[in-house]
């Protein structure tokens, strides 16, 4: 092997620093909107003021917590960590579930139930292998299509003017004043991904959302209070929601985070055969479950959510072929860094609904079509079609009808209605007890 081909695929070597901080740069970039858009959104389902101290926090550990969950996959402690380029973020599968969580029961309900998911996810590291059987690609991809459709209709809302009651019935809900930044944002988006290359095209989503930005700015939506308030400097505060146990919402959380779990082990496997031409090592599979599990408990001490690898940059790993996990460990400091800064996420905070709104429609759509990409590994046959429609069609059927579980009390209801955990648990049961056809 080569020198140069050396330094490409091998984990423990480092490019040259003028090409490792760009490349840095370009894996925060290609996760950056992703990775904060669900601290917004549980900020405004936990009834969290627009402008007030706690969604500035929220988006704050988003981005502290995925360099610190970074690191753990880069870097590595022991056995934790796989020691490859995995980014780490905020995760979207637990967003359906803790969206329901947070407007019933309140945020230290939902920290409880992450805190506790984080310390099973952790445990699962060393038995991942052999659930891998409960979620072949019809389970995943099911799964992975029922959390973009549950949460569809969250983008639409925030693109016409807000998901809340009052937002709602607000004479401006739906007006071109909303929908204009929002369309922006798309197009933007868009126009970026499909006709730049490189780190231009990695940064569609987040160049679409300061594009849609400026647009509000200058009709008035924008609102600076969240910059102004916000400290210079802060460190994280240790339980700063409280801590809250409920069987529900723990049970609901850890069934998440055992498909979380399972993403990752796809997204390992990615990482090492676009950047290695290899499958990962059990060793490897491993490590990247612990450090899933050990970023999103210590990220829930602090106030911070699940957060799981992002496979858009096991993409970034396969288009670059640049397998070094230096690289990623750079990317890691810089969201360290901005996590540290309250002015920045004071700026994230002041986003408007409808800017919000036109980014989540691309990134929630685009949850569902990775779905649909698992399911074409999967044969259509008769079975399989049946698994598919009864678990969509109640999962999502019940979703868009909750008064048909009215009766049902607690946070049982929430859990039936969240769109994911039926669709799940459907899925799973019948495709091991529906006998395979020939």
């Amino acid at each position: 092997m080569s020198d140069t081909a050396e330094v490409y695929s091998d984990p423990d070597k480092t490019p040259p620093l003028a090409q490792a901080i760009p490349l840095g740069l370009q894996h925060v970039l290609a996760m950056f909107a992703s990775n904060v858009t669900p601290a917004i959104i549980i900020a405004g389902a936990a009834g969290f003021a627009f402008v007030s101290d706690e969604k500035v926090y929220l988006v704050q550990m988003a981005m502290l917590f995925a360099g610190v969950a970074t690191l753990f996959q880069t870097v590595g402690i022991g056995p934790i960590g796989a020691r490859l380029p995995i980014m780490q973020g905020t995760s979207f599968a637990f967003v359906s579930i803790m969206f329901g969580i947070a407007a019933t029961s309140g945020m230290a309900t939902v920290m409880g139930a992450v805190i506790i998911g984080g310390v099973v996810h952790f445990a699962l590291g060393s038995v991942i292998s052999k659930l891998r059987f409960l979620f072949p690609p019809l389970v995943t991809g099911l799964v992975i299509m029922s959390i973009g459709l549950y949460l569809i209709p969250v983008g639409i809302k925030y693109a016409a003017g807000g998901a809340a009651p009052f937002q709602m019935e607000a004479e401006s809900f739906g007006s071109w004043a909303h929908w204009f930044p929002a369309l922006t944002v798309i197009v933007v988006a868009l126009a970026i991904k499909f006709y730049t290359k490189g780190t231009l095209s990695a940064a569609a989503i987040l160049i679409g959302l300061l594009a849609g930005y400026v647009v509000a700015y200058f009709t008035g939506l924008v609102n600076f209070a969240p910059v102004a308030n916000a400290a210079v400097f802060a460190l994280p505060e240790f339980m700063p929601f409280g801590f809250q146990f409920e069987w529900g919402a723990t049970i609901a959380i850890v069934l998440v985070v055992v498909v979380s779990a399972i993403e990752t082990v796809g997204d390992t496997n990615a990482t090492t055969q676009g950047g290695a031409g290899r499958e990962a090592t059990d060793k490897e599979i491993t490590g990247a479950t612990y450090a899933d599990g050990l970023g999103s408990l210590v990220g829930g001490l602090f106030g911070g959510l699940p957060n799981t690898s992002f496979s858009q940059n096991a993409g970034i790993v396969a288009m670059t072929g640049i397998m070094s996990r230096h690289v990623v460990t750079i990317s890691a400091i810089i969201l360290i860094i901005s996590g540290l800064l309250p002015k920045i996420g004071g700026v994230i905070a002041s986003m408007p609904l409808p800017v919000l709104g036109g980014g989540v429609i691309v990134m929630f759509g685009m949850v569902i079509s990775a779905g649909l990409n698992m399911l074409t590994e999967v044969k259509m046959t008769r079975r399989n079609m049946v698994i598919i429609a009864v678990s969509l069609s109640v999962g999502i059927g019940i979703n868009l009808v909750p008064s048909a579980v009215q009766y049902v009390p607690g946070v049982g209801k929430t859990l039936l209605t969240s769109g994911l955990l039926p669709t799940a648990i459907i899925a799973i049961v019948l495709n091991l007890v529906l006998p395979e056809e020939d």
